[in-house]
């Protein structure tokens, strides 16, 4: 278990008699989803000519950071190692899957400076428009894509469906969920929150026969980091869901190394590992070469926060609440430092980044994607202090620093700015806890009272991960009881389960479906999901108060995803 993980399970196994009074909390509905949902495969893959000797394709293809009229296209070519020479590839878009009407192609260059990756921005393309992708070698070929480019941000647009997963180690088993993710047709895109992949050496975190890390040591290198993504990209599952759906990624800290911030690294030693400085640069220019993400300016790897639009219902500023700005972590609960004017999660730059997106927003809704949770995570009642202390405070013992409870300050900047200029439908979309959670969000929840009656600011839907653990069993059902108790804010709670959410908006509400893999250690199970678990919460427009257990959402297509691009048909979609 990582240090997040271990001090929260401690804490509430410490603190947790104490708020056992009753319980609360949401309950996992039991409703499966539409029995016509469908379960889309990839197409085979034509036999592929003989290849150039020592050239290949590997890892598959993937897009990402999509917008009205572009979108990074990527793919790995591995040459003959022993060459060093630069390969000439060639990027082909079309409208169809056999690559007969295209629309743009292009010339790039792989080579050893930027291990053979190759991310060209496909610009002068149709708004909202999906688009089928392949590289070639000569007569060598990558396996098709799809992607799509986003509705311009004037368009109207009345729904959108996208996955938010997060947390995927390698050797804690199967990429289950990933399958699950490439099994919905009707997705728009997929959000990744962070830990794409982890740093540890076999053994360290994770055993999962078969799945052993490599480089077999932990990654330190710019060697070590690039084989860590290599090894992650053979994948199968994970290749499955780059193929099909574009992915819009941030890092988390394992990208780097454990409880990483801007200075250092709980993880990170450097009287054996060396600068840290230098370390934290080559994990991000790894990331950046395997990752279909657009750099803000050529060469610049270190901002990675950014903004997307669809169309008129969704804006989306994606966060680094790891890298860029974050000050050193408390290691103590409820350490008062936590209530530090001048410590920071984010830096200035970001603050305004974040304050001036929320509020130049025209959209229906405003998604904040980002890795840490945000809402308070409490085990223990305190009598308020004054108005000002109790804001910052939240009133309750917090346990967890890594994540805003140990920035309170930056927290409450961003909820006074929220509340003082009137800004609604704010949904904050989290990873790294590896664990599921529903929140409504309050300056103040912890009176229990208060602001309870009041207009809650935001909602907060907190992923599971793809693999890496929850809580373990017994404690994490004791959490599902034991947290709601002292975090009436907190409505639902899963704390063991690997899954991913379904986020489904409309003009009206925006439901997150929290969806769990029947397992992650069985092959043949890869991608079936536990329907009995499957929980629905949902946020209307203008109140931001969840709302348990309504009827799932159905795609707006029937056509599987692959072969067939998700167009509306009104004789399909069911609202």
């Amino acid at each position: 278990m990582d240090r997040k993980r271990r001090t929260l399970v401690q804490a509430l196994g410490a603190g947790g008699a104490l708020s056992l009074a009753g319980c609360g909390g949401g309950s996992s509905s039991s409703a499966a989803p539409p029995a016509n949902t469908p379960t889309p495969s990839l197409p085979d893959e034509p036999d592929a000519p003989d290849a150039l000797p020592g050239v290949s394709f590997l890892h598959g293809v993937a897009s990402g950071d999509p917008l009205s009229d572009r979108v990074i296209l990527w793919t790995r070519v591995t040459p003959d190692l022993d060459s060093g020479e630069d390969v000439a590839v060639t990027i082909t878009v079309a409208r169809d899957l056999a690559m007969l009407q295209t629309v743009a192609s292009y010339t790039a260059t792989a080579s050893a400076a930027s291990d053979y990756c190759v991310k060209q921005d496909a610009t002068g393309l149709q708004p909202d428009h999906w688009y089928y992708y392949q590289f070639s070698v000569g007569d060598q070929v990558s396996p098709v894509g799809r992607t799509r480019t986003f509705p311009a941000s004037e368009t109207f647009i009345d729904r959108a469906r996208f996955a938010v997963v997060s947390c995927s180690n390698y050797p804690y088993g199967f990429f289950s969920v990933y399958r699950a993710v490439a099994n919905h047709a009707d997705l728009d895109f997929v959000l990744h929150l962070g830990d794409y992949l982890y740093e540890y050496g076999a053994g360290e975190y994770g055993d999962f026969p078969e799945r052993d890390p490599q480089p077999p040591h932990e990654m330190i290198t710019l060697a070590d980091y690039r084989q860590r993504h290599a090894q992650y990209k053979t994948d199968e599952d994970l290749q499955a869901v780059h193929q099909q759906f574009p992915m819009i990624a941030v890092w988390d800290d394992h990208e780097s190394t454990d409880n990483s911030y801007r200075d250092g690294a709980g993880n990170h030693d450097p009287l054996t590992e060396g600068d840290w400085a230098a370390r934290k640069q080559i994990s991000q220019q790894a990331y950046f070469e395997w990752l279909p993400i657009r750099p803000r300016e050529p060469g610049n790897h270190s901002v990675i926060y950014r903004n997307f639009a669809f169309g008129d219902l969704i804006d989306l500023t994606m966060l680094d609440t790891r890298l860029e700005g974050r000050d050193e972590q408390l290691t103590i609960p409820a350490d008062p430092g936590r209530n530090d004017e001048d410590r920071h999660l984010i830096s200035e730059q970001q603050m305004d980044f974040l304050l001036n997106s929320l509020s130049e927003s025209n959209s229906q809704w405003r998604f904040i994607g980002q890795q840490v949770m945000f809402a308070q995570l409490n085990i223990a009642e305190i009598p308020s202090l004054s108005e000002r202390h109790a804001q910052l405070r939240g009133n309750l013992s917090a346990i967890n620093m890594d994540q805003w409870d140990g920035y309170a300050a930056d927290r409450l900047k961003i909820l006074n700015h929220i509340d003082d200029n009137d800004i609604d439908n704010v949904v904050i979309l989290t990873g790294d806890i590896h664990t599921s959670w529903a929140s409504e969000i309050y300056r103040n929840p912890g009176t229990l009272l208060g602001d309870l009656f009041d207009k809650a600011l935001a909602a907060e839907f907190v992923t599971p991960a793809v693999t890496s653990p929850g809580f373990p069993e017994g404690v994490a059902e004791l959490a599902g009881v034991v947290i709601p108790v002292a975090n009436p804010h907190i409505r639902y709670v899963e704390a063991k389960s690997r899954g991913f959410i379904l986020v489904d908006v409309t003009r009206q509400r925006a439901q997150g479906e929290f969806y769990y893999a029947q397992s992650i250690e069985s092959y043949d199970l890869r991608g079936q999901i536990n329907t009995a678990k499957t929980k629905v919460v949902t946020v209307k427009s203008g109140d931001s108060r969840i709302i348990e257990d309504q009827p799932l959402s159905r795609p707006r297509t029937l056509r599987t995803a692959f072969s067939h691009p998700p167009v509306l048909n009104t004789e399909e979609v069911i609202s």
